[in-house]
């Protein structure tokens, strides 16, 4: 029998968990991160079974369908039906051996079993099935330290993934902002090219489509400065076809931060929204200047116009901007490295648009993958 602590409260004695047996917890039940599939749940009911010292342990999804058993008495398994059943539910059901039809009889090792529900959010994720010879009060602890700690990585594969459709619906969001009317002017201009200037025209062609391919790739969250740059240098190229040398640019780029892993698509969106909402509706065009610094520990990256500008009461917060890009990248950003690095605007009517942003060169977790094919 494994060891167990003993401890007080309000003046009487229940067992506890041992270190010994968190340890062998700690171990067994991490897998279900990964999601809860019969390969995982495999894994997972044959370390409990060791670690419980019981009979059996079994784990079914949230409509009761098997994942897996792991030790003896598995020819019970469908008189514990009503009990996974009332589990999926969310009611906690025990069944005796006591009554039922055994073909093992006294070999059987099963004395009870009890059906436990791993509530997730108020509701049945997974169900976890004990089967015992005695269920006593140690045993009872223990099976529900296993049942609320496996519940807990439950609920953190459920957070991880929220996190991921998050991520997901934020990339979603600022690709539709690729404006259907530069999607339109570029196709338009290419094609008048293609009368006037073939070569230009299949160049810019190659322009546009290494650009949306990069726009709308799928794999990584995580680029680096080098390659969001040079996807930057693409969009400008064909705006400057589409706008016949009304938009001016200027870089100044530190070789030493070029390596800096940031977010995917956080500084093309600040040079689109300088274009399209600075210079675009100014009369003659102008400049948008894009300077990435080498601070120490961070990269300091700055996209400025001087183009028309805006109150800045309309951004005093850029989640309820209707710059729609600048509030993605400025989520983005926080939820990625926390809220000192949110964006930072500096604006006037007529006095064109600064936008900074932060990059810590090093960051747990934060890694660049290779360049789309």
């Amino acid at each position: 029998m494994a060891a167990a602590i003993w401890f007080y409260f309000r003046g009487r004695r229940r067992p506890g968990v041992s270190p010994e047996a968190l340890y062998e917890l700690l171990r067994a039940v991490p897998v279900l991160r990964e999601g809860l599939t019969a390969g995982e749940a495999d894994r997972t009911t044959g370390r409990l079974v060791g670690m419980l010292e019981c009979v059996a342990v079994g784990i079914t999804d949230a409509d009761g369908t098997l994942l897996s058993w792991d030790g003896g008495a598995n020819h019970h398994y469908a008189d514990l039906a009503d009990a996974v059943s009332a589990a999926c539910q969310g009611d906690r059901k025990r069944v005796s051996h006591d009554g039922l039809d055994c073909p093992v009889g006294g070999s059987c090792g099963m004395g009870t079993a009890v059906a436990v529900p791993l509530l997730v959010e108020g509701e049945t994720a997974a169900v976890l099935i004990v089967v015992a010879r005695r269920l006593d009060r140690r045993l009872n602890v223990m099976v529900d330290v296993v049942a609320r700690f496996v519940t807990i990585q439950l609920e953190l594969e459920r957070l991880d993934d929220a996190k991921s459709e998050l991520r997901q619906a934020e990339m979603r969001a600022l690709r539709a902002q690729i404006s259907p009317h530069f999607t339109y002017n570029a196709l338009n201009t290419i094609a008048e090219l293609i009368r006037t200037d073939p070569e230009e025209a299949e160049e810019l062609l190659q322009d546009f489509a290494d650009y949306t391919r990069y726009s709308f790739r799928t794999s990584g969250s995580f680029t680096t400065l080098a390659e969001e740059l040079r996807n930057i240098d693409r969009y400008l190229i064909i705006e400057a076809a589409v706008h016949s040398g009304r938009i001016g640019v200027r870089l100044k780029i530190a070789p030493e931060v070029l390596s800096v892993v940031m977010p995917f698509l956080v500084v093309q969106p600040l040079v689109e929204n300088a274009i399209q909402h600075g210079l675009a509706p100014k009369s003659g065009g102008g400049t948008v200047t894009l300077i990435a610094e080498d601070a120490g520990t961070e990269a300091v990256i700055s996209v400025e116009d001087d183009g028309v500008g805006m109150d800045p009461r309309l951004l005093a917060d850029l989640r309820g901007s209707s710059h729609v890009g600048l509030s993605n990248v400025n989520q983005r950003m926080q939820h990625t490295f926390g809220r000192d690095y949110a964006l930072m605007v500096e604006t006037a009517p007529g006095a064109g648009t600064k936008v900074t942003l932060r990059l810590p060169k090093f960051m747990p977790g934060v890694r660049p993958v290779k360049e789309f094919e």
